[in-house]
């Protein structure tokens, strides 16, 4: 599945959705950003049952600040509706697929279970 432009709208729905989701944080003025475009380009073209989208911070100033995005690029991964992996910084080629391939091989039942017994015990402190 090709790279594909995110904003506001339609995120939520994006994230939340079953599979797996690389989000890149990015501005056409950020050195670092036009380093790591390209290998997020090929880890998609290599990947087409994932989603790889990317938010052009300039853009979507107020999804960005939303989501906490103080410093570009940003990578965030989010599987099955889980925010697995949120990190700033170019990530090399051989990072970005190793990161790829754990979120790959996670058990996202157990991962889900685990979320929902801290949920539980949250609500218990309180």
């Amino acid at each position: 599945m090709p790279t594909f432009e995110l904003g506001l709208e339609k995120f939520e729905e994006t994230v939340l959705s079953d599979g797996i989701t690389l989000i890149d944080f990015w501005a056409e003025w950020c050195g670092p950003c036009r380093m790591f475009g390209p290998i997020f380009e090929e880890a998609s073209d290599a990947n087409p049952d994932i989603r790889f989208a990317k938010v052009d911070t300039e853009a979507e100033q107020q999804l960005s600040g939303e989501l906490g995005i103080s410093s570009i690029p940003t990578l965030m991964i989010f599987r099955d509706g889980v925010l697995l992996f949120s990190e700033a910084g170019a990530l090399p080629k051989d990072a970005l697929n190793d990161i790829v391939s754990q979120v790959r091989a996670l058990d996202m039942v157990e991962i889900k279970k685990q979320i929902a017994e801290a949920d539980k015990t949250g609500e218990a402190q309180k």
